[in-house]
């Protein structure tokens, strides 16, 4: 029977003081909190599932709020999200909420998220993301003794970053042009979202730019090469924490078995 495995951690790095990241996986939230080890879950390939890393913005007040806000809210959305529209719809009300409770609270005033993901049906992908949280696209797990030819793609970037172009030599940046709140007053969103095929072996990296900031693309590459489940996971969040840990790091590797 075909059925969705999903790997997550959320930790709040070495520099951070506290978690803003938070994560949802189907009907199972974690908001601004510390996963000591991944945690893996499976679910039956039919209904939707959803699978999303919200990132509150860092400098600006309660970004734990606004993220852990998004997830539940997308959590309680889950099953009715069987489109692009309904998940740009979803998305707009998340937007609308995170600007809703900042009005009701000033200590809430411009906190605001990014969020990324994907809602698995049972034959197509859809991806989503307002800001710089990303979904990747993974090659098949395998040995990591050279079952591959070095020049293979095995990372594809699905997500689009809403984030300015960036000097030349400089690989990234803070800035976000998107987000879900984060403004004094309310702003719209023009979400990403975009549907392929799902084929049994498809692997995903959903993961806040804690990962893919310090960590570079041909190391996260090695690793998802080498390993999968929480092994892989382990050793993303390692890789991170080598690379000096700066940020919260949130990752979910999602793999779709036939």
């Amino acid at each position: 029977m075909p059925y969705i495995s999903v790997t997550a951690l959320s930790h709040p790095g070495l520099r951070r003081e506290h978690n803003e990241d938070s994560l949802v996986v189907g009907p199972w939230t974690l908001c601004g909190t510390v996963t000591e080890n991944p945690q893996t879950m499976a679910f039956p390939l039919g209904r939707p599932l959803v699978v999303a890393v919200a990132d509150g913005i860092g400098g600006q007040p309660a970004g734990e709020v606004a993220s852990s806000l998004v997830v539940r809210r997308l959590g309680l959305f889950g099953p009715a999200l069987d489109g692009e529209e309904a998940v740009r719809d979803a998305l707009g009300m998340c937007n609308h909420a995170v600007y809703a409770a900042a009005d009701r609270a000033p200590e809430l005033s411009t906190m605001g998220t990014t969020v990324a993901g994907v809602v698995i049906l049972e034959q197509e992908l859809l991806v989503f993301n307002v800001g710089d949280s990303r979904v990747i696209e993974v090659g098949p797990a395998g040995n990591g003794d050279g079952g591959w030819a070095a020049s293979d793609d095995t990372l594809h970037q699905l997500s689009v970053d809403d984030s300015p172009a960036l000097p030349r030599g400089r690989r990234t940046t803070s800035i976000v042009t998107q987000a879900l709140g984060g403004a004094p007053t309310f702003s719209a969103i023009t979400p990403h979202v975009s549907t392929s095929p799902l084929t049994p072996g498809t692997r995903m990296l959903v993961c806040s730019d804690g990962l893919t900031d310090p960590v570079l693309d041909n190391e996260i590459d090695d690793i998802l090469r080498a390993h999968d489940g929480g092994r892989a996971v382990f050793e993303l969040w390692k890789a991170a924490m080598s690379a000096g840990g700066p940020d919260n790091v949130t990752i979910a590797l999602v793999s779709v078995a036939g």
